[in-house]
């Protein structure tokens, strides 16, 4: 009995050690991990629609690919683009909005007890905002850099992709071994891919709704606000409650304490409960199985580590760990302790791949083949 505790306590010890250790150097080498894992996440997200082509629109595979890349570097560009030049536009009427933000300031200080409310430019005085804008200047600096790694890492990656197969028969020598790796492979991708598809159409039924809501309500810059809900939503957990608050916070310099902020208030927090807890649920088919205090927690161990890049990647991240700490009997507890339900096998049984045709499908495709074509697999 004391021999196996002494057995587990310095496994414990040497595996607490050595998550210390890594943490530390994907902290030090954040700079190269944090663009890597961006690059390998577009490219999960251009694979899935590549292989969405290429088995529904039967497209040859490379065409396929390729139409995936520009509909991702198009998204992201015309992203980009709008959130820039309505930004300076969002800014320019801000700046004409100051007297009401005063009115508010003021308003706020009286309940609050206050004889004299600060204005705003006292509060921008007291801020220090050239030491603000300067990070600011640093921190766009250093995403755009760093967009510029993800492209070229991502680029990279597509062209070295075709020789992934090869190069995993060769390691794993036996065929059953590379079974076993393809099939951690295969879950490892379905969870991502399910977690990107629920995502982001969580994330485009909230924008769209909450643009609508703010043309019924005629908040000024609703293009504005839509592309920045869409990017929070990929946020987990704190990413779509800031982006739908940001409006009605907005709407109140905009309006006034009238009856716009907080019909966008309300409606926007119905929206965000709706798509969260019935849209959601019933596209995802079977959870990813994470613990949400395991999300939480590893939002903050991520955004901590690689800042907003590893909140975005957080909940993919926490996923392949688990996929992984299910292989080794070591580290399988671990992976139970991350799950919901103590049983992180369960969501290996993924819905259907929707890239992949169903079974009805394949008998057509069959029968619309010419003589001597075989069903393309992969």
């Amino acid at each position: 009995m004391p021999e196996t505790l002494t057995s587990h306590s310095a496994r414990a010890a040497t595996m607490i050690i050595a998550t210390v250790m890594v943490g530390a150097v994907v902290w030090w080498l954040r700079a190269i991990l944090a663009p890597l894992a961006l690059a390998l996440f577009l490219m999960v997200i251009i694979d899935g629609l590549a292989r969405v082509m290429e088995h529904r629109l039967r497209l040859p595979h490379k065409p396929a690919l390729g139409v995936g890349l520009t509909l991702v570097t198009l998204v992201f560009a015309l992203t980009a683009y709008e959130v820039t030049i309505h930004a300076s536009i969002f800014l320019t009427r801000l700046i004409g909005y100051a007297p009401r933000i005063n009115g508010l300031v003021q308003s706020l200080g009286q309940d609050l007890g206050m004889s004299v409310p600060p204005t705003v430019d006292q509060l921008i005085a007291q801020m220090n905002l050239p030491h603000y804008l300067s990070s600011v200047a640093g921190a766009a600096k250093d995403i755009a850099s760093g967009a510029v790694f993800v492209f070229v890492y991502l680029i990279f990656l597509l062209m070295a992709r075709t020789g992934f197969g090869q190069k995993a028969r060769t390691l794993f020598a036996t065929p059953e071994r590379f079974e076993h790796a393809r099939s951690v492979f295969e879950r490892i991708r379905k969870g991502v891919e399910r977690y990107i598809w629920v995502q982001t159409v969580a994330a485009l039924i909230i924008a769209l709704a909450s643009f609508v809501l703010m043309r019924l309500v005629q908040l000024p810059n609703a293009v504005f606000w839509t592309f920045l809900i869409f990017i929070f939503a990929y946020v987990p957990i704190i990413g779509g409650a800031i982006g739908i608050l940001l409006p009605p916070a907005f709407a109140l310099v905009q309006f006034g304490a009238h009856w716009q902020p907080i019909a966008l208030l309300i409606g926007a927090e119905a929206i965000h409960f709706a798509v969260g807890n019935f849209i959601s649920p019933r596209m995802q088919g079977v959870s990813l199985n994470v613990d949400p205090v395991v999300v939480v927690l590893s939002l903050a161990f991520w955004g901590a580590i690689w800042g907003v890049p590893g909140m975005f990647l957080s909940t993919p991240l926490t996923v392949v760990a688990i996929v992984v700490l299910i292989q080794f009997p070591s580290t399988r507890w671990l992976a139970v302790l991350l799950s919901r339900d103590g049983d992180p096998m369960n969501y290996s049984e993924a819905p259907p791949d929707p890239s992949r045709p169903s079974e009805e499908e394949k008998a057509r495709i069959a029968e619309d083949e010419p003589p001597g074509r075989p069903l393309q697999k992969r």
